[in-house]
């Protein structure tokens, strides 16, 4: 595994490469990220995968600065998994530049996570975008928890015709039934417990619903997820994957989307 903190090292080293696979992470690497790295060894070209907790799409310093940060343990990971190449660019790296492409950000960046995080995918589009003049990355593997985040980075592709094509991967969970996060680090053992116990409520009422739906009734369900312990909830939605719009009654492509607080940590997920 070679470690660059320098684009343009990092440039001529992919330059003798047939192509690159990219994972792009904030670090605090879990199950989710080693199978999209899995995935991408799969593909067979260089592994590449990114560390780089970005500023810009942090509405809250407090957030910025309280997010889960352990390189070293990230590293040695990475090496056992044998990657090719690890980049850990500065803020300098990736904002020094002016990139050829504008960032295209579709009207669904307003919903959801978008309505609560002023900015939040104006500072991932930029981020992403940056990332993909760097390394021109053949694939990129993204994880379908973060569905938004994903829904728009493939927009932004398809609009401004990069070749590089997008990888949509599963999400991983624990055996409580919670998504896979970083921020999951920030939790203790009675917190998980109450986020597992979140989800397993959701899950049921999505079974519930898609034989009646008019037993989807936010207001009711916001106190149902009070009681069982979340402190605040920014939305629980149904949305169409394909057009990303919300639905009025059940289809075959719609999840249940969601997001919430135990106490400061905001968790998201959708089933």
């Amino acid at each position: 595994m070679k470690i660059f903190k320098d684009k343009h090292t990092l440039q001529k080293e992919i330059l003798k490469s047939k192509g690159t696979s990219f994972v792009p992470t904030m670090g605090g690497l879990h199950k989710g990220h080693i199978s999209l790295i899995k995935q991408s060894k799969k593909s067979n070209l260089k592994t590449l995968v990114s560390i780089y907790v970005n500023p810009k799409q942090f509405n809250k310093k407090s957030d910025f600065r309280s997010y889960p940060r352990n390189t070293k343990k990230d590293i040695e990971l990475l090496k056992k998994l044998k990657i090719d190449y690890l980049y850990i660019p500065t803020f300098k790296d990736i904002y020094g530049f002016e990139p050829k492409n504008k960032v295209f950000l579709d009207k669904s960046s307003k919903k959801l996570c978008g309505k609560f995080r002023k900015g939040h995918f104006e500072g991932v589009l930029n981020v992403v975008n940056r990332f993909i003049e760097i390394i021109k990355p053949r694939y990129i593997f993204l994880g379908k928890k973060d569905y938004q985040q994903l829904y728009l980075i493939k927009k932004h592709i398809e609009k401004r015709k990069i070749k590089s094509k997008i990888i949509e991967c599963k999400t991983v969970r624990e055996n409580s039934g919670i998504a896979c996060s970083s921020r999951n680090f920030n939790l203790n053992k009675s917190e998980m417990i109450i986020a597992s116990n979140i989800f397993h409520y959701l899950k049921r009422l999505k079974k519930r619903i898609k034989k009646n739906y008019s037993l989807f009734k936010i207001n009711k369900i916001k106190k149902e997820l009070i009681k069982l312990g979340a402190n605040k909830i920014d939305y629980i939605e149904n949305y169409n994957t394909t057009s990303f719009k919300k639905i009025k009654k059940p289809n075959k492509k719609y999840n249940l989307f969601f997001a919430y607080y135990i106490k400061k940590v905001r968790l998201i997920d959708n089933i």
